[in-house]
């Protein structure tokens, strides 16, 4: 007799993908984001997200410049599927929706003003802002930001590539963090973790569910859709 196909096998994944998946939740940083004001260079702006996924960012926030926000997939590495950018009507809006939740904002900004990066306490929650590649943090911002840093340099030029720059703070985030042990449990909500846990391991249910306003069917401790596919919908 030909072998009975396991009803639910179409909708399971590897292990070791199901493994990643949530190891990767379980180290996401909930209060730790990015501010980008009106970038106008997609591949740095891709830097950053990637960057952003590989120290545990969640949510990116960027205000949109003359050309709107753009990401260049050869260099996020499809990183922007992993981080959602918010996108802000305005700078001013971005920063009180920031400061609400309690941020702290960081402006990477050469000024007299500004202090060494590594001086700034990243355990808090910290919108690290980053300005436009030509003209970096504007007035505007500065005006908001609660902190300026700078990265110390040590040759003739005075400045890094903003996505370069970028970096080398959220790496100072990451280490000031995992030494506070802010690594060591999950600290995601329980319902933006189950809705990003569905998300990630069946993009192609969630998008379906998304387009036609159905809530996501249950998952088992194996990550597999429990009972039916959803169907209908508005």
């Amino acid at each position: 007799m030909p072998k009975r196909k396991d009803p639910h096998k179409r909708r399971g994944l590897g292990a070791d993908r199901r493994a990643t998946v949530d190891r990767v939740l379980a180290q996401r940083q909930p209060d730790l984001t990015v501010l980008a004001e009106a970038l106008h260079k997609p591949r740095n702006f891709s830097a950053i997200i990637r960057t952003c996924d590989a120290v545990g960012i969640n949510e990116v926030h960027a205000v949109p410049g003359a050309d709107g926000v753009a990401v260049h997939w050869n260099t996020s590495q499809g990183a922007e599927k992993w981080v959602r950018v918010r996108r802000h009507e305005n700078l001013a809006v971005a920063c009180a929706h920031l400061h609400d939740a309690g941020y702290q904002l960081i402006a990477a900004h050469l000024s007299d003003a500004a202090v060494d990066y590594r001086e700034i306490d990243y355990t808090r929650p910290t919108a690290l802002m980053v300005g436009t590649e030509l003209w970096g943090v504007s007035e505007a911002a500065l005006t908001v930001a609660d902190r300026e840093i700078v990265i110390p340099m040590k040759g003739m030029t005075q400045s890094l590539n903003v996505s370069v720059a970028c970096a080398i703070v959220l790496y100072e985030a990451l280490r000031q963090r995992d030494a506070a042990g802010l690594y060591a449990a999950r600290r995601l909500r329980g319902d933006t973790y189950e809705r990003q846990r569905f998300e990630w391991l069946h993009p192609g249910v969630a998008r379906f569910c998304r387009e036609r306003g159905l809530d996501y069917p249950d998952l088992d401790a194996a990550g597999r859709i429990i009972g039916s596919f959803p169907r209908g919908g508005a």
